[in-house]
């Protein structure tokens, strides 16, 4: 498996083909879900194969948005399919690829280890410093791709958001749930 051609190729991919309107899920977020599988993977004891799969799923797990929004993660598994042959990967290796990558489809759904160290990689902005900053970015995609009003629903969204989410490994609840939840409190002060 070459992952460093095919992250190079992934990436540039998304940078030069993505429509302007995704101010979240672009190349940035893939390589933010990227460094943050591979933090979580080290922390979780997860081997070097396992940990190959995992970050090619996360470099690939958004690629979908090139065709749109649509069920993105499919569209993401057929990305896989297609370029991650030409670097060395397996149909086995693709297939499990493509489960982890199906992991994020919201509601989230994990099978596996894998699965849910990619689901809570995917949303680990929830319980950091830059919370507010990319959640600013998400919103200003929604104007335009899901046609949200106003920051007033956009926080409405995100109280219910974050109180049915839930991390999934054990290093995510403990480095990121106690901020995601002073995040929670933020918006909902200063909605009252």
């Amino acid at each position: 498996m070459q992952i460093e051609q095919a992250r190079e190729f992934i990436l540039d991919k998304l940078k030069k083909e993505l429509p302007e309107c995704f101010h979240y899920h672009n190349a940035d977020h893939a390589v933010d879900v990227y460094t943050a599988s591979k933090r979580l993977a080290q922390s979780e004891g997860i081997g070097d194969h396992e940990t190959q799969l995992l970050l090619t799923a996360a470099l690939f797990h958004d690629s979908g948005f090139l065709s749109g929004q649509k069920d993105h993660e499919s569209k993401s598994c057929d990305n896989a399919r297609l370029y991650l042959p030409n670097f060395g990967y397996t149909r086995e290796n693709i297939e499990r690829i493509c489960d982890i990558i199906m992991a994020t489809k919201m509601p989230q759904s994990p099978h596996d280890h894998l699965g849910e160290i990619i689901c809570d990689a995917d949303l680990d902005y929830l319980g950091r410093n830059d919370f507010f900053v990319l959640s600013k970015k998400l919103f200003s995609e929604l104007v335009i791709t899901d046609s949200l009003k106003s920051e007033q629903d956009w926080d409405k969204q995100q109280i219910i958001f974050l109180k049915n989410h839930h991390y999934f490994t054990k290093t995510a609840i403990q480095l990121r749930g106690p901020v995601k939840q002073l995040h929670l409190d933020e918006i909902i002060k200063r909605t009252v």
